[in-house]
C-alpha cells in the first residue's frame, strides 16, 4: 500500500519526492495538511470557498513544489498560498477595500454560550472583517505585520492595530467569564 509506505516520512521528504515526480508523496502531503488548510481559509471568512481556495492552493503548490526548500513548515507555506490566492480573489471582485474598512462588519454575537464551550470559528466571526484577516494571516498563515500589510495594501500600523483589536476580542470572548468562574469557586469552597 502506497500510503503506508509515506506515513513516517517527513514533509521534507515528500516534497521532495514529489518534486521528483513522485505524485502519492504529494498526495500525502494533502491528506496531511488539507484540513488546517480549509480551516485557516474558513477563519478568513471564506466559508463557501474553503473547498474550492484549498484545491487551488494545493494545485498551485504541486506546480511550484520545487520551490520549497524545507526552511519552514510545509503547512505553514501551503496556507500562504492559499491566504494570498483568497486576497487576490477578494482583491479580483473589489472587496478587499470594502471588508478591511469594516463596511460589511455587524455587532459581534454576545460572548461566550451557556454552556462556556469554546468555539475558534464562532469568535473569529465576532471580529471585524479587517481584524479577521489580519489575525487570521498572522495567526492562521504565520505572515509578520509587514507581510500582512503587504498582501492587504495597508500600512503596518493599521494591520497592527487590527492583529491587536482582534486578539483583545478573542481573549475576552474565549475567557472564561467571571460569573462560571466564581460558580467553580462556590462549589469547590
Amino acid at each position: 500500500m502506497a500510503g503506508a509506505r509515506y506515513a513516517n516520512l517527513h514533509d521534507v521528504e515528500l516534497a521532495a519526492h514529489a518534486a521528483a515526480g513522485d505524485r502519492s508523496a504529494f498526495g500525502e502531503l494533502v491528506r496531511r495538511h488539507g484540513g488546517g488548510v480549509r480551516a485557516l481559509l474558513r477563519r478568513m471568512g471564506a466559508a463557501a470557498e474553503a473547498d474550492d481556495l484549498a484545491q487551488d492552493a494545493f494545485l498551485t503548490a504541486f506546480e511550484r513544489i520545487a520551490e520549497f526548500r524545507g526552511e519552514g513548515t510545509f503547512a505553514g507555506w501551503v496556507k500562504r498560498i492559499a491566504a494570498r490566492q483568497y486576497l487576490r480573489r477578494l482583491q479580483r471582485r473589489r472587496r478587499l477595500k470594502a471588508l478591511v474598512a469594516g463596511v460589511e462588519e455587524g455587532d459581534p454575537p454576545a460572548p461566550g454560550d451557556a454552556d462556556g464551550r469554546i468555539d475558534l470559528d464562532e469568535s473569529m466571526k465576532a471580529l471585524g472583517s479587517g481584524e479577521r484577516l489580519c489575525v487570521s494571516l498572522c495567526f492562521g498563515a504565520g505572515f509578520s505585520h509587514a507581510e500582512a500589510a503587504e498582501a492587504l495594501n495597508l500600512p503596518l500600523g493599521t494591520v497592527k492595530s487590527h492583529v491587536k483589536r482582534g486578539l483583545e476580542k478573542l481573549r475576552a470572548r474565549l475567557a472564561p467569564s467571571e460569573d462560571s468562574a466564581a460558580e467553580g469557586n462556590d462549589a469547590h469552597g
